[in-house]
């Protein structure tokens, strides 16, 4: 008695994922439904300029307004640019936590979604990181445009600390 063994069937490669991102710019926003568009062309801008493969993460922490749409909306222009939305306002640091779960890039930027924070400085940064053989690169603003009511408690505070002569 003869056997035959079917043919094997033709080997199929399944869809490949995207290559992950190069970086992940992950954006907490609370109530900003009048900067994350802006916010997300000037990112895209900067990292585009610098020949850099990227995704935009905003996690929305709760907002009462049109923030999550804005986002939706910036989704539709431009693929790269993602949500995450927490069903109530959990704090900024829970929606950096949550943004750091899913982000895919390799190197990871956070910055404000208020537009304080100057998106064309993102790959200087990323310069620096790379090239200074540091794990991690820190900015902060020279000259803020913050209202009084922010500036005012940190500078008492500062005023407070200082002459205490705290090391760290």
């Amino acid at each position: 008695m003869e056997t035959s063994t079917p043919a094997p069937a033709p080997l199929v490669a399944a869809p490949s994922a995207p290559p992950a991102p190069d970086v992940t710019v992950l954006v907490p926003v609370y109530d900003e439904q009048d900067s994350v568009a802006e916010l997300a062309e000037r990112v895209a801008r900067a990292l585009d300029g610098a020949g850099r493969s990227f995704e935009i993460v905003f996690v929305d922490d709760g907002s009462r307004d049109a923030t999550a749409e804005r986002v939706r909306e910036a989704r539709a222009r431009d693929r790269r640019v993602k949500l995450v939305r927490l069903r109530r306002n959990f704090g900024k640091a829970a929606a950096l936590t949550a943004g750091f779960d899913i982000a895919a890039g390799r190197l990871i930027i956070t910055i404000d979604g208020d537009l304080q924070d100057d998106p064309e400085e993102i790959p200087r940064m990323l310069e620096t990181l790379e090239t200074g053989g540091f794990d991690l690169v820190s900015g902060w603003k020279r000259e803020r445009r913050d209202p009084i009511s922010k500036t005012l408690p940190s500078r008492l505070y500062i005023e407070c600390t200082a002459p205490c002569n705290i090391s760290c």
